[in-house]
């Protein structure tokens, strides 16, 4: 995809109200909100909400709360950074550790590939719900949709409209199963600030989660190849930066809520695939068509957002490449795919280590972000980074770090 397939808007300072730039670049930064809040929104993100639901219950609600306010902080200092000066986040990197960009940018690669063969996947299972299509004939579809929208004339406005809709689509029908299961609200109200009961590794794994590996950086750099970027676009940045982490804790309150109604109503979900079965049991037969349909916008949005995202990080290092973006991010989706195919499923052992990566991708690219703000203003185009947005960084790094520390866990285990 080249620089200009993907800036569907004019450069910084050239838009204006009730021009059709600006409207322009309202649809690029609703796109790039939308493109973070879809990329966190995939088939894991569905699962563990049910899970940890069906184990919480209502003081799930706690956990929700508090990832949602250290995800805004995180993303309320990456968008800022990144869109200010105009620089990927491997870019910045470089510019203050030589070769730290590309340390960064082969964990964000590799943690993206993985992850996209278990988003494929998931486009399987939901094309199996709704149609009773085999996986693979399923996988191969939804891939070849994916590839369709990179290969599009414009496929920077493309891929904004269709995270725009399926996002829309996805919480337009949970919230539809949230109001027919009828779960306890004031219960989960009073939980969300006075639980019951808290499990700060359910609040770590919603943390990494959700703005964790390539979605950190997702709706920042679609933000770069949008020309959304500049001290005079702090306000929409900082805009785009809450509502995007905000669509998708909505997306998951509401499926909290979903799921929070069927299992207060005494339903024991299905051990093998419990939000199928939770949709089943709010909804009846048509329940599990519903699941399927939520289930394939999840992951087909997620194939676009680590597709993207991870070739944003590989084509900043070549021109070659940045010309080449669209086949380079074809290429990758395919590849991703020929292994799910090869496999059959997704691969267990390499989710979890990819899992172990986001939780180290996330304190290192964090730390060059802090650094950035505090001591590079060069690099921020003269804008004085606002000390109060930087304390709270600082605080939640500390955080990332012991989500980093946790995540070799998982490669300790491999090994």
């Amino acid at each position: 995809m080249t620089k200009e397939d993907l800036t569907d808007t004019p450069e910084s300072g050239t838009t204006g109200p009730g021009t059709s730039g600006g409207s322009a670049a309202r649809g690029a930064l609703l796109g790039a909100m939308f493109l973070m809040a879809t990329s966190a929104i995939g088939p894991g993100f569905i699962t563990q909400t049910t899970v940890f639901t069906a184990e919480l219950g209502a003081a799930f609600a706690f956990a929700i709360l508090v990832s949602i306010l250290v995800d805004i902080a995180v993303q309320l200092n990456v968008w800022r950074v990144v869109g200010v000066s105009g620089m990927r986040a491997q870019e910045l990197a470089n510019s203050v550790l030589p070769g730290a960009g590309y340390f960064l940018a082969a964990l964000v690669v590799m943690g993206g590939l993985v992850f996209n063969i278990g988003n494929i996947g998931g486009t399987a299972l939901g094309t199996n719900a709704m149609f009773g299509l085999d996986v693979k004939i399923g996988g191969a579809i939804s891939a070849l949709v994916a590839i369709g929208i990179f290969l599009s004339k414009r496929a920077g406005v493309a891929m904004d409209r269709i995270v725009v809709v399926l996002g829309a689509l996805m919480i337009g029908m949970v919230l539809y199963a949230a109001i027919v299961s009828g779960p306890p609200v004031g219960e989960a109200l009073r939980q969300s600030v006075l639980p019951d009961d808290i499990d700060f590794l359910i609040i770590t794994t919603l943390i990494g989660g959700t703005v964790g590996g390539y979605i950190t950086y997702a709706g920042a750099h679609r933000l770069v190849d949008s020309g959304i970027t500049g001290p005079e676009h702090v306000r929409d940045i900082t805009r785009g930066s809450v509502t995007g982490i905000l669509v998708t804790g909505v997306m998951r309150t509401l499926l909290f809520l979903a799921v929070l109604g069927v299992v207060a109503g005494g339903v024991t979900l299905a051990a093998d695939n419990p939000p199928a079965s939770a949709f089943q049991a709010a909804l009846g037969d048509v329940g599990v068509r519903v699941f399927g349909i939520i289930l394939w916008a999840a992951s087909i949005t997620s194939v676009i957002g680590a597709s993207y995202t991870s070739v944003s990080f590989l084509a900043g290092f070549s021109r070659r490449l940045e010309a080449r973006r669209n086949l380079v991010t074809v290429g990758f989706i395919i590849f991703s795919t020929a292994i799910y195919l090869a496999l059959g499923q997704a691969p267990v052992t390499l989710l979890v280590l990819a899992g172990a990566l986001n939780g180290l991708i996330l304190p290192v690219g964090f730390a060059i972000i802090l650094w950035v703000a505090a001591r590079r203003i060069d690099l921020l185009r003269g804008y004085r980074y606002p000390k109060w947005l930087l304390a709270i960084g600082a605080l939640v790094w500390v955080l990332t770090v012991y989500l980093g520390w946790n995540s070799l866990g998982g490669i300790a285990d491999l090994l």
